[in-house]
């Protein structure tokens, strides 16, 4: 207040980078579902029904390979013969999660393209048909 008892108010108006800034903070911030476009929510199922089945098929090729490995190792180590046959064995156990790592890869992929195949085939239907009356 100055000496007339007036208040005095000075504003400035941010600049197109602050604006940006703030912008940008202010989404990460705000609910996804206000923001999500339908584009958005079918790349987002699509990455989810191709992505799912990848990290199941590959998670078991790794530890049945990890497995056949190991027994291999063992077999090979010459200092202790009477393990030839737990490392043997180990390595035939080995071989089954790599030899399920292909079906189950399918039957994953299937079961996620029936749990969200009529969403994104619902969602891309739309998306297409907005084109289209554009």
């Amino acid at each position: 207040m100055n000496e007339n008892n007036k208040f005095e108010y000075t504003y400035t108006a941010p600049t197109e980078s602050e604006r940006k800034t703030a912008e940008e903070i202010r989404r990460r911030y705000q609910p996804r579902e206000c923001c999500e476009t339908n584009l958005t929510r079918l790349k987002k199922l699509d990455s989810k029904v191709r992505s799912i089945p990848m990290i199941v098929g590959l998670t078991l090729g790794v530890i049945g390979t990890l497995m056949f490995g190991g027994g291999m190792a063992i077999v090979l180590e010459r200092l202790f013969a009477h393990y030839l046959l737990i490392g043997v064995c180990v390595s035939a156990v080995g071989i089954l999660p790599i030899a399920l790592a292909y079906p189950v890869y399918g039957k994953v992929s299937k079961a996620c393209k029936e749990k969200y195949g009529a969403e994104i085939l619902q969602l891309s239907e739309e998306i297409l048909n907005r084109e289209k009356s554009e």
